[in-house]
């Protein structure tokens, strides 16, 4: 019974933390330039962040283990386009380190966490 009770705890949070991450982004990406690059990452970095949280959603919900651990992979792969696009911008000098920093941070976070937890599940799922 505990282990239920942490288990939607930490599903809950993970369910914010996605959706503030996917909202960071988005504040992200509304400072990027109006260029044509600037566009361009903006959509690509709108688009995988958004993903995380909607897929991951998606997961918590999931009918069946091979379900969810597929849609667990959707999120981690997405998780980690968005590690990409947040150095790009950062590399490229769009955007100050500094104002990447703390976003690039949680999303390597969350790509750790999802990507453990797809093995995890992967692992429970032999059994």
């Amino acid at each position: 019974m505990e282990t239920q009770i942490k288990e939607k705890i930490d599903k809950h949070v993970l369910i914010k933390r996605t959706k503030d991450f996917a909202h960071r982004c988005v504040k992200l990406c509304k400072a990027l330039p109006e260029d044509w690059l600037g566009r361009h990452v903006r959509s690509q970095l709108m688009r995988c962040a958004t993903s995380v949280a909607a897929n991951y959603r998606a997961a918590c919900i999931s009918q069946t283990k091979p379900s969810f651990i597929s849609k667990l992979g959707i999120v981690v792969e997405e998780a980690d386009e968005a590690c990409y696009w947040i150095e790009f911008i950062a590399d490229e000098q769009l955007l100050t380190e500094h104002q990447c920093s703390g976003i690039l941070h949680e999303a390597k976070e969350l790509t750790s966490i999802f990507a453990a937890s797809q093995k995890t599940a992967r692992s429970n799922n032999k059994k």
